[in-house]
């Protein structure tokens, strides 16, 4: 009954993933050196990082973090998109950049501009509501 109450909740999840997180700190060896984080790699991290906790995937940013170096402070969006010439319209910045990045490939790039403009297009063309949403239930729409 407790673990049908827990699931109904969402809360069983959330415990299992920390669970993971804490097993995999406790186990994650601090005496082999990392290799140093490169400058693309910092930006791929930060850009997954950015995705990961807009979606609550807050356990799996924390691993994230611990296994990769990454900064425990998140770098600044606004720093983030400079140093990828990305420039952003309102609507833009309510959503992690990568959903932009993606929007911007799946209409073939084809913004005319000589930076990398994202789309001034609505996010992937759906609503914000059906981000989250499986592709099977957004392709209906």
């Amino acid at each position: 009954v407790l673990k049908d109450t827990l699931e109904k909740r969402g809360a069983l999840g959330q415990i299992k993933a920390r669970i993971r997180a804490e097993v995999f700190n406790a186990l994650d060896d601090q005496s082999e050196p990392r290799p140093p984080l490169s400058h693309e790699n910092l930006l791929i991290n930060e850009l997954i990082r950015e995705y990961l906790e807009y979606n609550k995937y807050k356990y799996t940013a924390s691993v994230l973090t611990s296994e990769s170096g990454q900064p425990e402070v998140p770098l600044d969006r606004q720093f983030l998109a400079k140093e990828l010439n990305i420039v952003e319209d309102a609507n833009g910045k309510s959503v992690p950049l990568l959903y932009g990045i993606l929007s911007h490939f799946l209409h073939g790039g084809k913004e005319e501009s000589t930076q990398n403009t994202l789309p001034k297009v609505p996010l992937l063309n759906y609503p914000k509501q059906t981000l989250g949403k499986p592709l099977t239930e957004r392709n209906q729409k």
